[in-house]
């Protein structure tokens, strides 16, 4: 039987509550479980005596105060509910039971700014707070997320413990997920997928970025599915068998993995795969449209994100773009003659793509450091993303180790690897932009971002036309490549054409 006290608490029993209360069981940690709805904490506790010893270490509890006493202090009491004001008001019921040094975490996919705003409040209450990403779905919180805490060292210090046993673990050796955990049998060694990755609002912030990057990694993945299917014309499981050979080598992640495993699905109630029966519209939950967000605000060229948001909403243009496609037909060039060389160019396209990708989303995090204070160690958050998050990727083990051999590097695309990886594929990745473009077919992501690999590799851009326009209609001055930095210089367009320098 559980013991008077509880180790730690759940506010929140679904999906994710659930399966990290049952991840904390499995690893010992006496847990305390509350949901505002009793009958949803009942059926949870009924669904527990299923697994042994997991069962005898979780303790229901209907009302919040016996909750709140039933753990043992400083309480460490973790919230996995909607975010937003539910958030808010679950952590205003707590207040009126909580001691000083007790810690709350939001395990939530909660906006930045709102835990940076919390972490405030509730510290002058002396209360902690961790705002705190959980990254790798059901599965994930069952056996091992990829946790990325926010909050001060003190704060951290209380759950760093938890934290570092419920997380996914990876070989210390390989760099590669560690798998096998069964109920009752979790992960007990390895490097585990967690850290307190800074201040207030960073843990969230990072969890932000993850699933931008998660955005556009999807749609690289999709594109070339879509260029398989529609210029090679293979078959879904073709495809998939494919997904599955590439999957063996440096393309090898999680991602990847179910997209085999998903092109090669029958369809349950008739011919045919299927994917090709699902509807070509693709939701979200706002994640993706804030990093897109935080790099417009921050001035990061994320474009490659950004662009990943824009086509789930084309995706839901469904009715408007069936009536575009009786009015536009479509466009048919020459198909590719060779497809074994296709193939091998569209999974070099989809390498440099991500590598590119995963480049912008570390040059927003770099920019964010310095917007909100934080210290972001670069190479450890490319571990951290190595097992349970939805991102794992062998590529990561190759990311941490450019940023361990240059802390300060600014971009990926500097490091020796990547930049000859894409040196040696940039030219398959523009004649398979070529051809899709030629053939009509939608590929925003891939060429999106290989309009960002040759913007960042250009020594000149047109900005300077544009710069000579603004100050043309608005007076915005521009600088001279023949005189130093920061020298601003206007010229009187429609009067006497004379420049002068703008000593501001």
């Amino acid at each position: 039987m559980a013991p008077k006290k509880a180790q730690v608490g759940v506010v929140g029993l679904g999906v994710m509550g659930k399966n990290i209360s049952l991840n904390l069981a499995d690893h010992g940690y006496h847990t305390a479980v509350y949901n505002r709805t009793p009958h949803v904490t009942d059926e949870f506790l009924d669904y527990c005596r299923q697994y042994e010893p997991a069962w005898q270490f979780v303790t229901g509890f209907h009302d919040l105060e016996s909750f709140i006493q039933g753990i043992e202090k400083p309480r460490r009491i973790l919230l996995l509910i909607k975010a937003g004001q539910p958030t808010d008001l679950t952590i205003e019921s707590l207040l009126a039971f909580l001691d000083p040094g007790d810690v709350i975490v939001d395990c939530g996919n909660a906006y930045w700014l709102d835990t940076i705003r919390r972490e405030r409040e509730l510290r002058q209450r002396n209360i902690d707070f961790i705002g705190s990403g959980v990254s790798g779905g059901e599965t994930g919180a069952r056996f091992g997320p990829s946790l990325m805490a926010g909050g001060t060292l003190e704060a951290w210090q209380k759950i760093e413990s938890i934290w570092m046993s419920i997380a996914a673990k990876v070989d210390p050796v390989t760099g590669e997920p560690i798998e096998g955990a069964e109920p009752g049998k979790p992960i007990t060694w390895g490097e585990p997928c967690a850290a307190r990755v800074g201040e207030n609002g960073a843990g969230h912030y990072v969890k932000m970025v993850h699933n931008g990057i998660e955005y556009i990694d999807m749609q690289l993945i999709a594109e070339c599915y879509w260029l398989l299917k529609h210029l090679l014309k293979l078959p879904e499981n073709e495809i998939g068998q494919l997904f599955a050979s590439w999957n063996q080598g440096e393309l090898a992640s999680y991602l990847i993995e179910i997209t085999a495993d998903i092109l090669q699905q029958p369809d349950p109630h008739g011919e045919g795969f299927l994917v090709e029966k699902i509807l070509d519209v693709a939701g979200q939950k706002g994640t993706g449209k804030w990093t897109a967000i935080s790099a417009l605000d921050l001035g990061v060229p994320a474009n490659s994100l950004a662009e990943a948001v824009f086509a789930r909403y084309m995706s839901g243009l469904k009715q408007e773009r069936l009536q575009a496609n009786k009015i536009f037909p479509d466009t048919h060039t020459e198909l590719p003659s060779n497809k074994s060389i296709f193939q091998e160019q569209i999974k070099t396209t989809l390498y440099n793509a991500k590598i590119c990708a995963y480049a912008q989303g570390f040059q927003l995090l770099r920019q964010a450091q310095e917007a909100f204070g934080w210290h972001f160690d670069f190479a450890t958050l490319a571990k951290i993303w190595r097992g349970g998050c939805i991102i794992r990727a062998r590529f990561l083990k190759k990311i941490a180790s450019a940023y361990e051999a240059d802390p300060e590097l600014a971009n990926l695309l500097l490091d020796p690897y990547f930049s000859a990886v894409i040196q040696s594929g940039h030219t398959a990745w523009r004649q398979v932009t070529a051809s899709a473009v030629l053939n009509g077919q939608p590929i925003p992501a891939l060429s999106s971002a290989l309009a960002y690999f040759d913007g960042y590799r250009s020594a000149t851009l047109p900005a300077n036309l544009i710069q000579a326009q603004r100050d043309y209609f608005g007076a915005h001055t521009y600088e001279r490549i023949d005189q130093s930095r920061g020298r601003h210089y206007h010229l009187d367009w429609s009067g006497d054409r004379q420049e002068r320098q703008v000593v501001e």
